[in-house]
């Protein structure tokens, strides 16, 4: 996607080493980082230097890559992949890039293992691209439908950052949105703020400006009065776990927009890789939820001048809890769009489409 008319993604390789954006800067700072170490990787992850399901997952599999010699015993593999699978547990597609990764590496068969781990790195990080257009032409559909009857400006609202720094280009939630402004159809989206961290208001909005797609950033709460404003067509966000039965895992207030749109009748969608899906747990409640620095909620960073400053905007020693994640459940949920299709949030449509 574009960064003042230029294209980027979000992770890249040159001559071997990995390279990413440093998205704690954005959008004051554009800034790349290599990332060498093992202690490189679980800190771009842990510190959200990357963030966001699938591009966890395919900076886990670079990072198998990176670290690796072709002698590299299975001990090593193991700390690394327990070192990296230990930064972030909410996530499915870190645990499944490294599984994908380091099973593959472990086999006898397997003599050349850097090498492979590259063409596996490689593979994921590609078919996420890939994916990930194919998440847009199917959510493009819905836009285009929804379009087609208003005959006017289509209102979306999305929560947190599901956009191309999400993944490794393109995005989930986001990427319809960048493919019907392109195809000429007219959007806003309502961007929510997203606290804490307001990954809303500082990626998702600062993806929307660089493809000159008209957008506006609402604080967390408005999502319900704005619906009931009749000012939102219809709701798109991501998810970073979805359970069997369709409970979605996603950034902390995504319960809260599917109550309100449920209870307005707006249309609430959930896009996502197959990756994301995780047929190993059974209901939303079984979900790990990460419990996050209290910092993250009892500060803030504001640029003055040109400086960017951090400061306490509670008093101190305010008792904070900062949870990461929440689960919404199924019955909330109108459809979820993935690179294989459109389906409903249920048990059995998630079980048949896992099959394809």
């Amino acid at each position: 996607m574009k960064v003042k008319n230029k294209n980027y993604s979000s992770i890249w390789d040159e001559k071997g080493v990995v390279k990413i954006i440093d998205q704690t800067k954005l959008p004051f700072e554009f800034k790349v980082l290599e990332l060498k170490t093992l202690s490189d990787f679980c800190n771009a992850i842990k510190k959200m230097k990357v963030r966001g399901a699938p591009l966890i997952g395919v900076t886990a599999a670079y990072a198998v890559f990176s670290l690796i010699k072709n002698d590299s015993p299975n001990s090593y593999l193991k700390k690394i992949y327990s070192s990296l699978l230990n930064t972030r547990p909410t996530a499915v597609n870190l645990k499944w890039a490294l599984d994908k990764t380091i099973n593959n590496i472990q086999k006898n068969s397997i003599k050349n293992k850097k090498e492979r781990a590259y063409e596996i790195a490689r593979s994921i990080r590609d078919n996420d691209i890939i994916n990930c257009q194919k998440i847009a032409t199917n959510g493009y559909k819905i836009i285009e439908e929804y379009y087609k009857k208003k005959k006017k400006t289509v209102n979306i609202l999305t929560h947190c950052n599901a956009g191309w720094l999400a993944t490794v280009d393109w995005g989930t939630a986001i990427s319809p949105i960048f493919l019907a402004h392109r195809n000429g159809i007219p959007i806003h989206v309502w961007v929510d703020e997203t606290r804490p961290r307001n990954q809303g208001a500082l990626l998702t909005a600062w993806e929307l400006k660089n493809e000159q797609v008209p957008y506006t950033i609402v604080a967390d709460n408005s999502g319900g009065h704005l619906m009931q404003e009749n000012k939102v067509d219809l709701c798109i966000v991501g998810s970073d776990r979805v359970v069997a039965n369709g409970d979605v895992c996603n950034k902390i207030g995504t319960y809260l927009k599917a109550l309100s749109a449920f209870e307005n009748n707006i249309p609430f969608f959930v896009a996502l890789p197959t990756s994301t899906i995780d047929l190993n747990l059974k209901h939303g409640k079984n979900v790990p939820i990460e419990i996050r620095n209290e910092k993250e909620l009892s500060t803030i960073k504001i640029r003055k001048n040109s400086k960017i400053i951090e400061g306490s905007i509670y008093f101190d020693k305010a008792k904070v809890y900062n949870p990461a994640f929440d689960v919404t459940p199924y019955r909330y949920i109108t459809k979820l769009i993935t690179e294989k299709g459109i389906i409903n949030c249920n048990k059995d449509s998630i079980k048949n489409l896992m099959k394809l």
